[in-house]
């Protein structure tokens, strides 16, 4: 074999190194989930139905390919996405896996239920209805994630606490509830929740990364806004 084909050969198994790090459904979940905030093992673990040891051992692997990084917070060790980059193979992963197999959306159905029809409103439409003031958003992810980056303007009421929050809500103004993208259940509890209570609400497909990647502004907990 010549040097040639054994520096190609290598070059190519380097990039597999990523693809053998993303070939486990419950490493891309987790990728998932630290793209919406940071976190420690132990909250990884809870967020993503792992023991502390199958979580740390998936990150591991993820962090054996440059993925995800650490970062020390006082006595506790938080994992993080590593680059922006990251989020957007997730994306685009999700995405091919949508377009060629049925069977995402078979999946995707059996999970949601007899809410996979639910209303959903496409980041544009919405985007203008924000600027107009025409609409109320809520982030019904947990505080963290609404801290790490969220819609602009949007109000952060974790799902859990939506209902005791009610009375600070109009019913004058339709809400758009939104959480981590299109294959996350939390918005559309949320809209459930406030469509009984007689609230005009529908939910947002899109998480912050989505929202990002149409080119609009996304805030963070210090007012600071990224593009």
């Amino acid at each position: 074999m010549s040097n040639r084909r054994v520096h190609k050969t290598r070059l190519f198994d380097e990039f597999a190194r990523i693809g053998k790090a993303v070939a486990a459904g419950n490493r891309l979940e987790m990728l998932d989930i630290l793209a919406q905030a940071p976190r420690t093992v132990d909250a990884l673990a809870e967020l993503s139905g792992s023991s502390v040891a199958n979580a740390s051992r998936n990150l591991q692997v993820l962090r054996a390919a440059r993925l995800v990084e650490t970062v020390k917070r006082g006595t506790f060790v938080e994992y993080r996405i590593a680059s922006p980059d990251v989020v957007d193979l997730c994306r685009m992963i999700r995405q091919l896996a949508a377009a060629r197999l049925a069977e995402v959306e078979d999946a995707r159905r059996a999970y949601f239920g007899a809410r996979a029809s639910m209303d959903a409103v496409a980041g544009e439409e919405l985007f203008d209805r924000i600027r107009a003031g025409e609409v109320t958003v809520v982030d019904v992810r947990p505080a963290e994630e609404h801290a790490a980056g969220h819609l602009p303007g949007a109000l952060s009421i974790p799902l859990a606490e939506l209902r005791k929050n009610l009375p600070a809500l109009s019913k004058k103004t339709p809400i758009v509830a939104y959480c981590r993208g299109p294959y996350c259940v939390l918005a559309v509890q949320a809209v459930e929740l406030l469509r009984k209570q007689g609230f005009e609400a529908v939910r947002l497909e899109d998480g912050i990364h989505e929202w990002r990647s149409r080119g609009f502004a996304v805030e963070r907990a210090r007012e600071e806004v990224t593009t």
